[in-house]
């Protein structure tokens, strides 16, 4: 297996530059009127900022037809199921992310963005199967090159109640990607083709951009675009 070394960025994620200023100000202030006795809450709230907004360096593995993790985490559902953006059979694999995760997002296959959806839903325990329907979400319907067809599906958390998106529909993306990222606790839904071939394990932790969560069958057996039902009601704002 070959590996690609993608654009560097930043190694503290740009998302929480301005809230571990602030942390930082504060510990700062409250250190010299105080002490370290006064201020020692904010200093171990500052640390544990700094790991949750790490974002290293990933190395993405070159194969063919690979499905790229898109998070950190623990896979908490392998499941044949009803792909709710496309209204089509699929096999879901979902990430959840915890607030000791890397939390930056990445693109699982190279391809271009079909269309995208934002829904502001609810913040339930991202660890529920519910939240895959009810909470605060943002979806990417992904093609390939090849002509297959996944979705992407960013979710909020309990405490998470931001989810940053650079990519939308028309743009061209590249797998192990730095697309987004989420605030404090979330998951990640895939939706496969039914026939893809899953080479992760339930409960296994998996590493977004340098782990192979998968590969997609040798030959496009998704439905054809005229039987594809995109889901388009008032919930849903279509970016």
């Amino acid at each position: 297996m070959s590996y690609a070394r993608l654009a560097s960025h930043p190694l503290i994620a740009r998302e929480g530059w301005t809230i571990l200023g602030v942390v930082a100000v504060l510990a700062l202030l409250v250190h010299f009127f105080f002490g370290f006795a006064g201020s020692w809450l904010l200093w171990g709230l500052l640390i544990f900022c700094i790991q949750f907004f790490r974002d290293p360096q990933r190395v993405v593995p070159q194969v063919a037809n690979a499905i790229v993790c898109p998070a950190d985490g623990k896979v908490i559902a392998i499941e044949q199921t009803q792909d709710p953006y496309l209204h089509r059979p699929a096999l879901k694999v979902s990430v959840f992310m915890n607030v000791f995760n890397v939390h930056s997002n990445r693109i699982p296959l190279t391809g271009h963005v079909v269309r995208s959806w934002y829904f502001p839903g609810k913040f339930v325990n991202a660890a529920l199967e519910k939240a895959s329907i009810e909470n605060e979400r943002n979806a990417l319907h992904i093609r390939t090159d090849s002509g297959f067809d996944i979705t992407c599906v960013q979710i909020a958390g309990l405490i998470a109640r931001r989810i940053v998106c650079y990519v939308g529909q028309g743009d061209t993306v590249q797998a192990g990607q730095r697309y987004g990222f989420i605030r404090f606790g979330s998951r990640v839904d895939l939706y496969l083709p039914p026939d893809s071939q899953i080479e992760v394990q339930l409960g296994q932790m998996v590493y977004s951009g340098s782990m192979l969560l998968g590969r997609l069958p040798i030959a496009v057996s998704s439905l054809p675009d005229s039987n594809i039902t995109i889901v388009a009601s008032d919930q849903y704002t279509e970016k």
